[in-house]
């Protein structure tokens, strides 16, 4: 009966570490429903990771809206992911209007899907500053580490294209 125990014990704890990794790629769109982007078979996908509050993320949008025509009509999919706390009481608290709001003043032209604890991606993918970009290839894998922290002097569409470009 122990062993069967631990069995069960063992099969309880691996499937939910694999649920809960699972789940932390799902991510509700502003635009309705969610989006599992790690699910998207066949396409190359590129994620922006930001926050409306960091500076850099106005930046970080123009550079994912240089993506977004670049890659249209090809089999790319891109989002802007806001980290943005949905806690009313954190002070990096957004609400989804606002958020909206944010990418209206920066046009930014991709879905926009939520985190909504603020850090469940940046841990999917050790993410360790924003804004940050990763690129997962067609069969939804991360392909290399994260494009961490923008430099506004320095165009990082450049070693993201190539990256987007070699899997596609």
């Amino acid at each position: 009966m122990k062993t069967l125990t631990k069995i069960f014990a063992v099969f309880v704890i691996t499937f939910g570490a694999f649920s809960a990794a699972s789940a932390q790629t799902l991510l509700p769109s502003l635009s309705g429903g969610s989006v599992d982007v790690q699910a998207q078979r066949g396409k190359v996908v590129l994620l922006a990771i930001g926050a409306t509050w960091l500076p850099l993320s106005g930046k970080q949008a123009e550079f994912t809206n240089a993506f977004a025509k670049k890659y249209a009509g090809k089999n790319v999919a891109i989002y802007f992911i806001a980290t943005d706390s949905t806690n009313a009481k954190s002070k990096n608290h957004a609400t989804d209007d606002q958020i909206r709001q944010w990418a209206a003043t920066n046009r930014l032209t991709v879905n926009i899907l939520r985190d909504s604890d603020g850090a469940s991606v940046m841990r999917k993918f050790a993410v360790d500053q924003l804004p940050a970009f990763i690129v997962l290839d067609k069969n939804g894998n991360q392909s290399g580490d994260a494009f961490g922290g923008i430099d506004p002097k320095y165009d990082v569409t450049v070693p993201i294209g190539k990256k987007v470009d070699s899997l596609l």
